[in-house]
């Protein structure tokens, strides 16, 4: 097959797509077999749950690509090497690696490189899915004669989530491709990585929506400022997220391997002009030049001092969130994540980037993320938060959540 003939063969396409429909197989028979006698809130729970999980392992596999530098394992898209798997391309990459034994094109790296992609594909199957599901029940709870007294059919099911969130799939698809076929572009890595964090944002609202409504449940008041905080450090968080995917797919982590200061200094020589110009290849300027190792610098300062004030923020709001009953869980994930990402931050300052401490920091904002989204779900701007929080005489434990007390 020559080189030309291979940009219009869509076997490659098609065996991806055949890998994911078998990758997503499993679950979907797996969830609906366990949820036969379920609603259909319940049933949509549950495959919104499993895609959310499967989604978060593969934000961590897509780490794993970039940390372990196989991120042009196979430098073609959506095949290798104009096949389906490495499987294939055994002679191009021998040839590869043969030229560069470190490169980027290595047996492994192909096949991590192809394994993501796979994975992907399978996650995209079950949006696919979910997003089908969602308006076939929508469409049938239309037709069907109002509920008396069961809550589940209120908005169980607006498609419109399901959708946005298949939308944002296959947008996050086309960045992945982008990913390969401009080389690392490093603003292009950073919006994949951006683009996950809202994928897993867009799937936690909706496995919150749909626990709501299987429990007829509406979310817990709190007062504005709560509110308010809540949207606040989420910004805080996706703005820290975004420097430390700067951060990561500049390779300026090493640039500082000193704590609390940076190259025996509290203030070194940053070079911010030439380390947050967006739109360049990576490692160089617009105009085609090396970075300056002060721009690296730049670059992981800027992410570090932003992590003191996330980190505080997240302990102010964790403290806050204890404070109401319903919200306890939340404050304790947030909590310990903040922990963790202190610990995984340090970690990669001072132990040299070790692979587990990276992917798992990327692991922890990632985290993070759904549990602010939870949180944002699960609340609401109420002014009688006052009396729900302060004013619950019954520690046994009466339910101040119920829709119809709050509603009262």
């Amino acid at each position: 097959m020559d080189a030309s003939s291979s940009l219009y063969d869509l076997t490659p396409i098609a065996w991806l797509m055949a890998a994911g429909v078998l990758i997503a197989l499993g679950p979907l028979v797996w969830v609906w077999r366990r949820n036969a006698g379920a609603g259909p809130a319940r049933r949509l729970h549950a495959l919104t749950v499993l895609t959310l999980f499967l989604t978060f392992d593969l934000t961590l596999f897509g780490a794993f690509t970039r940390l372990t530098d196989s991120g042009l394992g196979c430098p073609d898209w959506p095949g290798c090497y104009g096949n389906a798997s490495p499987a294939g391309a055994r002679h191009e990459i021998a040839m590869a690696q043969a030229a560069q034994p470190t490169g980027p094109v290595t047996h492994s790296k192909a096949w991590v490189e192809m394994v993501h992609r796979y994975l992907a594909t399978g996650v995209g199957v079950l949006i696919l899915t979910l997003a089908g599901a969602t308006w076939i029940v929508r469409r049938r709870q239309r037709r069907a004669p109002p509920p008396s007294n069961n809550g589940e059919h209120h908005a169980t099911l607006s498609a419109w989530w399901p959708a946005a969130t298949l939308v944002w799939v296959c947008l996050q698809g086309a960045f992945g491709a982008l990913t390969v076929t401009w080389k690392l572009f490093p603003a292009i890595v950073t919006l994949h990585l951006l683009g996950a964090i809202v994928l897993l944002a867009l799937l936690c609202i909706q496995a919150v929506h749909y626990r709501q409504a299987a429990a007829d449940r509406l979310p817990t008041p709190v007062s504005p400022a709560l509110r308010n905080g809540l949207i606040a450090t989420t910004v805080l968080l996706v703005l820290q997220i975004a420097l430390g995917g700067w951060v990561s797919t500049n390779y300026a982590v090493l640039a500082c391997t000193q704590f609390p200061t940076c190259q025996d200094s509290w203030w070194p020589a940053m070079n911010f002009a030439q380390g947050f110009e967006i739109w360049r290849h990576l490692g160089v300027t617009g105009e085609g030049q090396p970075l300056d190792f002060s721009a690296l610098t730049a670059i992981h300062y800027t992410h570090r001092l932003m992590a003191y004030a996330v980190f505080v923020a997240l302990g102010a709001l964790a403290w806050r969130l204890r404070r109401i009953e319903a919200l306890r869980p939340q404050a304790r994930w947030l909590a310990g994540l903040a922990l963790l990402q202190l610990a995984t931050g340090l970690g990669n300052v001072l132990l040299g980037w070790p692979l587990a401490a990276a992917v798992l920091h990327t692991g922890g904002a990632a985290a993070l993320a759904v549990v602010l989204t939870w949180s944002l779900c699960e609340s609401r701007r109420g002014m009688a938060v006052r009396h729900a929080v302060h004013a619950d005489p019954d520690p046994a434990g009466h339910d101040n959540n119920n829709p119809r007390k709050a509603a009262a």
